[in-house]
């Protein structure tokens, strides 16, 4: 597999994402549904964003993990939060983990009227190797 971030300005590396991503010789793609702050048991934290963004960001490791791809080769992440406001006083957390990582991904952020239940922030990822 061959991945190439396409970033014809700077300041996207500072904000953790690029502005496109490459990908040929494929041999496998994994479309990750949202991942949120839900329990093994299927609950729904009703927690803080910061402590739901760690929890969310946990799911999403197990899923991509399990599915035996790597992280580093998360191609695209979707944000939908119902409040940018909040998520964005705890971005570093998720930045930290992209850093980490090694991952370069396209990335959208998205302000919705709301989640499921009592959720706050939902991760959407596609990975390949």
């Amino acid at each position: 597999m061959e991945k190439n971030a396409i970033n014809p300005w700077t300041w996207s590396a500072a904000r953790s994402y690029s502005q496109a991503v490459e990908v040929k010789n494929v041999a496998g793609t994994l479309y990750v549904s949202g991942q949120t702050a839900i329990n093994e048991h299927g609950i729904s934290s009703d927690a803080d964003m910061k402590t739901q963004l760690v929890e969310s960001i946990a799911n999403l490791e197990k899923v991509v993990l399990t599915a035996g791809y790597e992280l580093k080769n998360i191609v695209r992440l979707n944000i939908y939060t119902t409040s940018t406001a909040d998520l964005f006083q705890h971005f570093e957390l998720l930045q930290q983990w992209i850093n980490k990582h090694e991952i370069q991904q396209a990335s959208t952020v998205l302000e919705v009227k709301g989640l499921f239940e009592t959720l706050t922030v939902e991760l959407e990822a596609t990975v390949v190797k």
